[in-house]
């Protein structure tokens, strides 16, 4: 009975996806009718006679799809990446870049957007700094001599706060007329600049790394248990933790590499699906990917549409994240 409601929440979520990703279409300056949408797709796909307008298929191919993949493949990215670290550190607190892959990512870039760079070397250095951090925070909690997680926390924290100072640090002695507005404005998060080229780039490490979560959902429920418990069950939970880790590092430097720093996806949208259908990975995980793909849709669709200047995804997502964090505090401490 179990599975069968998980395969209905699934289902049910995979629906909303798919009508939240195809009415995205019709909100921008250049609106495209579901209707026409699906002619042009389906026009495409069995070589029919061209029954639309030159205008529309550019704006399908070269602007709205390219955009809305990157979205969609970010949020379910970096949820996936976010429920992934919460059961491995069973911590309900924790977050994509809790070892330090934002952080770093954000100070490579600073640094390339510093040298006048272009946008893929920019991409390419915040994606490698992004890894390094991980790598160098993993290295760190290997020398701990009592618990290794924690250890990696606390090695996480302490990279978040190097890199950070780094990029203040280019911050402070960048030009403020040209570079220091280029170097804000990517730090607040955005896909505007996403094209085919990018989206393929960045599709690899994020797809693969959610496809090894996916896979390691159901060792997940049994980490959660502990350690020990973990361990007496046959889990190789060293082997377990690096893979965990390396697969949500990918995931959270190739999305900060091509969309800056997005706060909050990771760490709220896990709490909605275990909110929703519990605490079982092996449907959290799939409903939190469809979730944060939908979330984050929606959020670009608003950074286009409510005002004239885009607004940056980070402020959006910041919008719905800290209320809804204050909200679980309030209600948690109700509950005591």
């Amino acid at each position: 009975m179990k599975a069968e409601k998980g395969r209905i929440y699934i289902a049910a979520f995979a629906v909303i996806f798919a009508a939240v990703f195809i009415l995205s279409f019709a909100i921008g300056k250049y609106p495209v009718a579901p209707g026409e949408l699906l002619r042009v797709l389906f026009g495409k796909i069995t070589g029919a006679a061209k029954t639309w307008t030159d205008e529309a298929e550019l704006v399908i191919f070269r602007i709205r799809m390219p955009r809305l993949l990157a979205g969609a493949m970010i949020g379910a990215g970096l949820s996936t990446a976010g429920a992934a670290y919460q059961g491995l550190f069973r911590n309900p607190l924790v977050s994509p870049d809790v070892l330090g892959a934002s952080a770093g990512a954000g100070f490579g870039a600073a640094v390339a957007i510093y040298l006048g760079l272009g946008y893929t070397l920019i991409s390419t250095a915040a994606f490698v700094c992004g890894i390094a951090a991980v790598a160098t925070a993993y290295l760190v909690s290997a020398k701990a001599r009592r618990s290794q997680t924690l250890g990696m926390v606390l090695a996480g924290i302490m990279i978040s706060s190097l890199f950070s100072s780094g990029t203040s640090f280019i911050k402070l002695i960048a030009d403020p007329n040209n570079t220091l507005p280029s170097i804000t404005f990517w730090l607040m998060g955005s896909i505007s600049s996403v094209r085919e080229d990018r989206l393929i780039w960045a599709a690899v490490p994020i797809l693969g790394g959610m496809l090894v979560l996916i896979a390691l959902r159901w060792k997940l429920n049994i980490l959660t248990t502990g350690e020990d418990e973990a361990r007496s069950m046959g889990i190789n939970t060293k082997l377990m933790r690096a893979v965990v880790v390396c697969a949500a590092t990918l995931i959270t430097s190739a999305s900060v590499a091509i969309s800056g720093l997005i706060g909050w996806v990771g760490l709220v949208i896990p709490h909605f699906a275990r909110m929703l259908v519990g605490y079982d990975y092996r449907v959290m995980m799939p409903v939190s990917m469809l979730m944060g793909a939908s979330f984050m849709v929606l959020v670009d669709d608003l950074a286009r549409s409510l005002t004239t200047v885009e607004i940056p995804l980070g402020i959006l997502t910041a919008f719905v994240g800290a209320p809804f964090f204050l909200y679980l505090i309030l209600d948690r401490g109700r509950r005591v």
